[in-house]
């Protein structure tokens, strides 16, 4: 059995759709804080980061052998006096990495639940459909390569900061680069100031792509759109697009490209 471990968003629901389709079972497991969203008539089980020992526990022996971490969580609200005894010398050793950047903390939780037994999958394992073909998906052809590989090289430079996946190119300048608040937050504040910019998506160089491989959707297009985004720009095998009909749809009449490079 495999266990969903995350929080609010569209990917939660897709993989379960995809486990369904597939026969494979499957058990939600959704932090206190961050509920999965469109999925209220599957049980789940529900636990605090606090005592993410006893979670370990409890997916043993309700025989989860895999783990695939999905969905969107900030990182939350930390009680010292809910800390049990099976979760303390957990933390001691995440500590370090509560420090650092979100990539950081991300692969030491994967250590601890790899350190427990456990198989840690990527979304795309579960759902591989959800990673597109290269190629430009919808009826924009456009394909503005010059911002795209400014794009690709400020990336690259950020990824040893542990920064963001996401940042908006215009004529070789740099407009906005994605943050610990996320994507939706950057094109939010670009709205109406983008001016035909290029929205760039990409895993971090050296990102362990089981773990918060970029996802983009038909909200993604929309936001874009208030942005005044001409082409969105995602790196072939390293971004999931959510609903594809939708989203090509959505970048459609938007008059937006959607490029898979």
């Amino acid at each position: 059995m495999i266990a969903l471990i995350g929080g609010t968003g569209a990917l939660p629901p897709a993989l379960a759709a995809a486990l369904q389709a597939a026969d494979r079972p499957f058990l939600l497991c959704e932090m206190a804080g961050f509920p999965f969203d469109d999925m209220a008539d599957l049980p789940r089980h529900t636990f605090r980061v606090e005592q993410i020992g006893t979670l370990l526990a409890d997916l043993r022996a309700k025989g989860v052998t895999e783990v695939c971490l999905a969905g969107a969580i900030r990182r939350p609200a930390f009680d010292p006096a809910a800390i049990d005894a099976a979760t303390a010398p957990i933390l001691a050793r995440l500590a370090p990495a509560m420090a650092q950047g979100d990539d950081a903390l991300l692969r030491a939780v994967v250590g601890v639940f790899e350190g427990a037994g456990f198989i840690v999958r990527g979304a795309h394992d579960l759902a591989p459909a959800l990673l597109p073909k290269a190629g430009v998906l919808g009826r924009v052809q456009l394909r503005p390569d010059g911002d795209a590989t400014r794009a690709a090289a400020v990336h690259d430079a950020l990824a040893a900061s542990d920064v963001g996946q996401a940042l908006v190119v215009r004529r070789g300048q740099v407009l906005a680069i994605e943050a610990s608040f996320g994507t939706d937050f950057m094109l939010d504040t670009m709205e109406g100031r983008a001016g035909g910019a290029l929205f760039y998506k990409a895993p971090k160089a050296g990102q362990d792509l089981r773990i918060d491989l970029p996802v983009v959707g038909p909200d993604t297009v929309a936001r874009a759109a208030k942005a005044g985004i001409a082409c969105i720009a995602i790196a072939a095998g390293g971004v999931m697009i959510l609903d594809q009909t939708a989203t090509i749809a959505a970048a459609d009449a938007a008059g937006i490209s959607l490029w898979v490079r």
